[in-house]
């Protein structure tokens, strides 16, 4: 057994020494640790912000954390097999380049912070995935757990543990678990209160579109946000959270800056108590900060909540076209994407087809492609701020098209992918273009892409297109513009009125 110093966020190193069960031998041979199927597995690790400042020192860059006060890292598409690595892993070795300063969600491995399977109690339990761990005597593991036990007691680890209520993970019915962590759950009730809020992952898509279809609030001319791929393709840069309090259901993004809703509480009739309980529930988690706030509220709530002593700021209207128009691009108001699309269609060996997960590879490549193409064409430091996002969303969506509801389309010229497309059905009537990616080399791809998404759209019954905001970009907007759009569909922001 190694014995390795625990320095971490808020813990003195030098107090005492984080016993490993696992030999690096061990770990060498692994083929497990490090690796994910999907970018946006919950098991990868938490960084806390001194942890984050060690990693870089140590040559992670910073685009790997989405928030300097603390996350869970961005994964890197593995080259050698087909699944996710923790940035920090050279998948060629085998070895982590940051080892002797990973972080504690790591060095806690085999063992696992978790709640139970009621969500009333943190837990530690031990990991069976880890291969090692298997062939370990019952009565080794426990001696193991009661020496960590003696650094989880410690105050100034509970306290990290509080601030960073991400370390605790999902319940997992292959962690074994040895102890009931009262004296965690305890502190996290102080901080938190006793509202149970849970991580927003894959499996609770089910949940948030049975509470969106109870809301009232998706119709053809809703917002986009008002479906649950919209919110879960942030979910690697954002740390999505949900509670259900009284049958009304809350979502909250944990963002860089504090926590907001992306959405107003989802429930059949939005009263004056269910937005101030709203704010409350934000107030818990950022005291008094300008932070906090509801977003992609619909113009009808905004309306109401000024009656009830809420700002409602406008937040960039939402594009929504006539889906048969696009499909057609008839008359002089279309002439130019006409004449652009017309372009393609004389090239040879051009094909569209439904997105394939063999095409993830080629898509990815593609988006590399497209970004470059982007900063050589000029963007600010905003426009290139999103771009850098973007390819988190992206990944997200290659690899769970079909969970989120999505349908993608690829357009190949010579059998290479030049552009791809996906989008989702916000109601039977209007489909919603959720990214679009065409290579800028090919003059006209853009427009035959969106054109041929539209009229596969009208096929399936479309009457609306909504293509989103343009995200303050005038270059975005003025692309949006040139298609006429019939409505630009108000979006507001509700914030509480600061007190004198």
């Amino acid at each position: 057994m190694t014995t390795l110093v625990m320095p971490t966020a808020g813990i003195r190193p030098e107090a005492q020494p984080f016993p490993q069960i696992v030999p690096s031998a061990a770990c060498l041979r692994c083929d497990v640790c490090c690796r994910f199927p999907d970018p946006d597995s919950p098991l990868r690790p938490y960084f806390m912000p001194e942890e984050i400042d060690r990693a870089m020192t140590h040559g992670l860059e910073r685009q790997w954390f989405p928030s300097p006060r603390g996350c869970q890292v961005l994964l890197s598409p593995d080259e050698h097999m087909p699944g996710y690595h923790c940035p920090a892993f050279d998948s060629g070795t085998g070895r982590c380049r940051i080892y002797e300063e990973r972080p504690l969600d790591c060095r806690l491995y085999p063992l696992a912070l978790m709640w139970n399977d009621r969500h009333d109690q943190v837990v530690l339990g031990w990991d069976t995935k880890c291969p090692f761990m298997g062939d370990q005597l019952p009565a080794a593991i426990q001696q193991h757990c009661n020496r960590v036990m003696e650094l989880i007691v410690r105050p100034d680890v509970v306290e990290a543990i509080v601030r960073h209520p991400r370390l605790i993970g999902r319940f997992q019915p292959d962690v074994v678990i040895l102890r009931n962590l009262a004296h965690v759950t305890h502190a996290l009730s102080r901080r938190w209160g006793d509202r149970p809020v849970h991580r927003f992952e894959l499996d609770n898509l089910p949940r948030l579109s049975d509470a969106l279809g109870r809301s009232g609030q998706v119709h053809p001319r809703s917002l986009s946000a008002y479906s649950p791929p919209y919110h879960y393709m942030c979910s690697t840069l954002l740390a999505y959270w949900w509670t259900e309090l009284d049958g009304v259901l809350y979502l909250f993004a944990e963002s860089p800056d504090g926590w907001f809703m992306p959405l107003a509480p989802l429930t059949d009739a939005v009263s004056e108590d269910v937005v101030a309980r709203g704010f409350s529930l934000l107030r818990e988690r950022n005291g008094r900060s300008a932070v906090s706030r509801m977003e992609n509220v619909p113009a009808s709530l905004a309306s109401k909540a000024r009656t009830w002593g809420y700002r409602a700021t406008p937040q960039g209207g939402e594009y929504l076209y006539q889906a048969d128009e696009l499909a057609r691009l008839a008359g002089n108001r279309f002439k130019s994407q006409r004449a652009l699309c017309n372009r393609v269609e004389r090239l040879t060996g051009v094909v569209v087809a439904p997105y394939d997960e063999r095409d993830r590879e080629a898509c990815r490549r593609l988006m590399q492609v497209w970004r470059r193409q982007k900063q050589d064409g000029g963007l600010d430091a905003y426009g290139r701020w999103l771009l850098e996002d973007a390819v988190s969303f992206h990944e997200v969506v290659f690899s769970h098209p079909e969970r989120l509801g999505l349908g993608g389309t690829v357009v190949k010229i010579d059998g290479v992918v030049r552009g791809y497309t996906f989008g989702y059905w916000l109601t039977d009537k209007t489909w919603c273009v959720l990214l679009e990616v065409a290579d800028r080399t090919v003059s006209g791809l853009a427009q035959y892409l969106f054109r041929e998404t539209c009229r596969a759209a009208v096929s399936r019954g479309a009457e609306f297109i909504n293509t989103m905001d343009d995200a303050g970009l005038a270059a975005l907007r003025r692309s949006k513009e040139v298609y006429h759009p019939i409505e630009r569909i108000e979006n507001y922001i509700l914030s509480e009125v600061p007190t004198s």
